[in-house]
């Protein structure tokens, strides 16, 4: 199988076996690695991968990187995928393919503090490519990529149009701020309008992405910084 060709800022490092490219890329970050580092595993049943930033703003600000993956994931898969296939995304790093959950962003940083800069910002996307369980029938709301008409989407193609997607909103976000990707992000978001969690109603996120909950006459807010993973 051949490599994935990356873009000139970025450098590909691919794990082998069962490695985590989430895990290994922390580990790399902590010991110095450059950013635009990207960490990535392809096997029969799914593809995994991660990348590392090196933000030069407070971790609530560095954040911002989650929803641009993802959006850049979702432009990349929409682009080689069939037409009718819908690509969707959670709040919480959920991917959706026509409805059901097919994988998950990731993200981790050397600090939780949102006021303070992080050395570094992973983040990482897995993606269900087979599913493996005996009765997949069972599990309506969750899918794989080749189960949904997908099945000419190949592991390397995806990553490398990933990576080109999400360097053309890395560039956008540089020049015009949150605004363009905060309008995208939430026209694919999932579960918009809709309860959440017996806490409230999910009416839209703020400028940094954070969700608002109402509950009643009151509007609260979770951070993005919520998701990071220790």
């Amino acid at each position: 199988m051949s490599l994935p060709v990356f873009p000139p800022l970025l450098t590909g490092h691919p794990v082998q076996g069962t490695e985590d490219p989430f895990e290994r890329a922390q580990a790399m970050a902590a010991l110095g690695c450059d950013g635009g580092t990207v960490v990535y595993n392809i096997q029969a049943d799914r593809l995994r991968v991660a990348i590392v930033f090196a933000p030069e703003l407070p971790l609530q600000d560095a954040m911002v990187m989650l929803p641009l993956c993802s959006v850049g994931f979702q432009n990349a898969l929409g682009a080689l995928a069939p037409p009718e296939v819908a690509v969707h995304l959670g709040w919480d790093g959920l991917i959706c393919v026509n409805g059901a959950k097919c994988g998950l962003f990731h993200a981790a940083a050397s600090t939780g503090d949102p006021e303070q800069e992080p050395d570094w910002l992973v983040i990482g996307w897995e993606l269900a490519l087979l599913q493996t369980g005996d009765a997949p029938g069972e599990t309506p709301d969750v899918t794989a990529l080749y189960d949904e008409g997908c099945a000419e989407v190949s592991p390397v193609q995806l990553i490398e149009s990933w990576s080109r997607h999400m360097l053309t909103w890395l560039n956008r976000w540089q020049e015009d701020g949150n605004a363009p990707l905060h309008a995208e992000w939430m026209g694919l978001l999932q579960g918009v309008g809709e309860p959440i969690e017996d806490t409230g109603v999910f009416v839209g996120t703020d400028e940094r992405f954070g969700m608002l909950i109402r509950d009643g006459a009151d509007t609260r807010l979770r951070p993005l910084t919520d998701v990071l993973e220790n």
